[in-house]
């Protein structure tokens, strides 16, 4: 059982920034997908980006592209999440998943099994 642990989060004014961390219990070898998926109230949840451990190939929803990068450090268990330039709309509980797939494309980020509980994004005007 992996345990995903997020920390980070917290309320900035738009154009400011966050990072955005997740450390995982366990160290995890060979190649896997981990990535963040954020969920806002009353709206469904939307895939951030991706990163295909083995590879270092990152995906970014259209929404965040250009402004967010996802990056590890495999030697902390560490998976990161910088944004920059937040947007009210970036105001969502972000949270962290893992998934040992062969493509990191196979399902969203937020279908994968095993996730963290969250870190809280807000975002002011």
């Amino acid at each position: 059982q992996v345990q995903l642990v997020e920390s980070g989060g917290g309320s900035v004014q738009a154009g400011g920034s966050l990072r955005l961390s997740c450390v995982s219990s366990s160290a995890k070898y060979g190649s896997y997908c981990m990535g963040w998926f954020r969920q806002a109230p009353g709206k469904e949840r939307e895939g951030v980006a991706t990163l295909y451990i083995g590879n270092g190939n990152p995906t970014y929803a259209d929404s965040v592209k250009g402004r967010f990068t996802i990056s590890q450090d495999n030697a902390k268990n560490t998976l990161y999440l910088q944004m920059n330039n937040l947007k009210p709309e970036d105001t969502a509980m972000y949270y962290c998943a893992t998934d040992p797939l062969p493509s990191c494309r196979e399902m969203p980020s937020y279908e994968y099994n095993f996730k963290g509980q969250g870190t809280q994004v807000t975002v002011s005007s």
